[in-house]
């Protein structure tokens, strides 16, 4: 790909101070104790670009490049410019739903719809249903937006979050919600590679380059075919034959597979088992958090589908910055700004039924009730069985979401006290046993920029056998497996680099666990409980358990509530005649 972009990051030196780009906490100057003032001379703006405009700070500033002690422009980072996206079938599609919700027929009298659960698939439900003039009102348990989004600031200003975030060009809704929102200059797009660590070369990473010039499946395909390193051109060819099916076969194909695990499908297939391992371990992991021999093949399918025949598919990019601000809080004021609310610490309890089973209330944890005229239940699987009420438990659809059992992931942070260099300004896979991807963000967030120290955010997976286990054992195997990762920079005893920090997120239950046989049991948004709708990236749509699945299945909410506005109004005006009798 072309090195073109936006600069994200420079470092210059002024009388040996360092200046530097992405510092959101700067001032314009302090006074050193030499007398010598200490300026970043360019610095990204308040504005909600966070990068797409330098502004010089001082014309005297200027003079000081005659100083012969100045070092030129050493560009660290670039944004990549954000690809062409929006002329894309499944970019259309998605905004043809998101425009249904602006352009159909204002309601006579807009409903109040209670929506549980602040992720983004609870956000999304209520910013669609408020653009199709209903009242949402959003109720989340925590203090804190985003639900596996969320992310939390430390003492010390940093922030620590639930996952590693990437934001794909396969993600049409997604794409789709940040221009909606005005906010696609917020994405930080990376260079269009895969990039996957050497196991048996320590230090070493082997990469998947997508051609620039050439259109979908083509760019896939030579990007497989000019990597030798992690596989033979024979295995190369019988991995091309066993895929065959699922290119002829569409959709129809990739949801048949549903019954069998990657490791069941590829030895099916007549693919050597050295594929697997080479690529698929990682990538299972990073699609689900568990290994090839328990994730279904249809996950691996949907994936490459989305991959490999769109062009900017597999392209990735980072959030400049934490996502309860800089995606979350756009998404509440716009739901605001058309009379829906959102509530935090508002955890529900329990759920009240009328004598016909429909839901009367939700019941809080401090006594209060909320009715409304629609409920939506946009927890996790795990959650929402919790509080499942005793009446509907024998009902088929509610039957069978006891096999959707969320999957435990950790999310490990540290900060070193030193520059990695061994590390790249985008997603790595690191082929560890016990890590799954993972990412300098010091370098490739704006927000989480340092250009003295590293921050890597790592994805700790699977991690069902440690998930109990303490931080500072997870913490020491982590250091294990980037000593094979970095290994002229960090030793497991930490002799080279040393931790300065460190924090680590559990979350017991996360995405549901994709394994054969679960999708007949994804639940549609609309429940056989009038008035009653489920949304998150658990319910049936035809993405994956992620960011797009659980924004897509919001969008698929609001549109059933929506069709049902007049058998729902009907509802609601019929419990006032009967309660106005009474």
């Amino acid at each position: 790909m072309p090195q073109i972009g936006l600069v994200s990051a420079v470092n210059l030196r002024v009388q040996g101070n360092s200046a530097y780009l992405w510092s959101s906490r700067s001032s314009l100057g302090t006074e050193s104790q030499d007398g010598h003032l200490q300026r970043n001379l360019l610095c990204f703006g308040s504005s909600d670009s966070m990068g797409h405009k330098l502004r010089i700070r001082t014309p005297s500033a200027m003079t000081r490049r005659l100083t012969k002690d100045f070092n030129p422009l050493k560009v660290v980072c670039i944004d990549y410019p954000r690809p062409e996206l929006d002329n894309t079938v499944n970019y259309l599609e998605a905004a043809l739903l998101s425009s249904s919700f602006r352009t159909s027929s204002r309601p006579t009298k807009p409903l109040e719809i209670v929506i549980a659960g602040a992720g983004l698939g609870g956000l999304s439900t209520a910013k669609y249903l408020a653009d199709a003039g209903h009242k949402p009102i959003l109720l989340e348990a925590r203090d804190v937006l985003g639900g596996k989004v969320a992310a939390w600031k430390d003492d010390d200003g940093d922030w620590y979050e639930t996952g590693l975030h990437i934001f794909f060009g396969a993600y049409p809704n997604m794409q789709n919600l940040f221009g909606e929102l005005g906010i696609n200059d917020r994405l930080q797009w990376k260079e269009h590679s895969m990039i996957f660590a050497m196991p048996n070369k320590p230090g070493e990473f082997s990469r998947f380059d997508f051609p620039e010039a050439l259109p979908a499946p083509l760019n896939g395909i030579l990007a497989i075919l000019k990597n030798n390193e992690m596989l033979t051109w024979p295995e190369k060819v019988k991995f091309a034959i066993g895929l065959l099916p699922a290119m002829l076969g569409g959709q129809s194909y990739v949801e048949a597979q549903d019954g069998l695990s990657v490791k069941d499908w590829m030895r099916k297939q007549g693919v050597p088992d050295r594929v697997t391992d080479e690529v698929f371990i990682a990538m299972s992991k990073a699609l689900n958090f568990i290994n090839p021999d328990e994730l279904s093949m249809q996950c691996i399918l949907i994936a490459l589908n989305r991959f490999l025949q769109e062009k900017h598919g597999s392209k990735m990019a980072f959030l400049d910055g934490n996502p309860p601000e800089r995606l979350c809080m756009p998404i509440v004021e716009h739901i605001e700004s058309k009379g829906g609310q959102v509530r935090l610490n508002s955890r529900i309890k329990k759920i009240e039924l009328n004598e016909d089973g429909s839901v009367k209330c939700f019941i809080l944890n401090n006594g209060s009730t909320i009715k409304g005229d629609a409920f939506v239940f946009a927890t996790p699987v795990d959650i929402f069985k919790l509080l499942l009420p005793e009446e509907w438990k024998e009902i088929p659809y509610f039957q069978k979401l006891e096999k959707l059992v969320g999957v435990p992931v950790i999310n490990v942070h540290i900060w070193f006290d030193r520059k990695l260099k061994n590390t790249s300004d985008n997603l790595l896979f690191s082929r560890s046993p016990l890590l799954s991807v993972y990412a300098d963000m010091s370098v490739t967030c704006k927000e989480y920029y340092n250009p003295n120290q590293s921050m890597l955010e790592l994805v700790f997976a699977p991690a069902e056998e440690w998930i109990n286990r303490s931080d500072s054992e997870i913490i020491d195997a982590t250091m294990k497996e980037l000593a094979k990762l970095f290994p002229d920079e960090i030793s497991a005893d930490q002799s080279k680099a040393k931790i300065l920090k460190y924090h680590i997120v559990k979350t017991p239950r996360s995405v549901y666990k994709t394994v054969p046989g679960c999708e007949p049991c994804r639940p549609l948004q609309r429940s056989p409980i009038e008035g009653f709708y489920l949304a998150g990236d658990y319910t049936k749509q035809k993405y994956l358990a992620s960011m797009e699945g659980a924004v897509l299945s919001g969008k698929l909410c609001a549109q059933a509530i929506v069709q049902d506005y007049e058998l729902l109004l009907g509802r609601s005006q019929k419990k006032l005649a009967e309660a106005s009798v009474v």
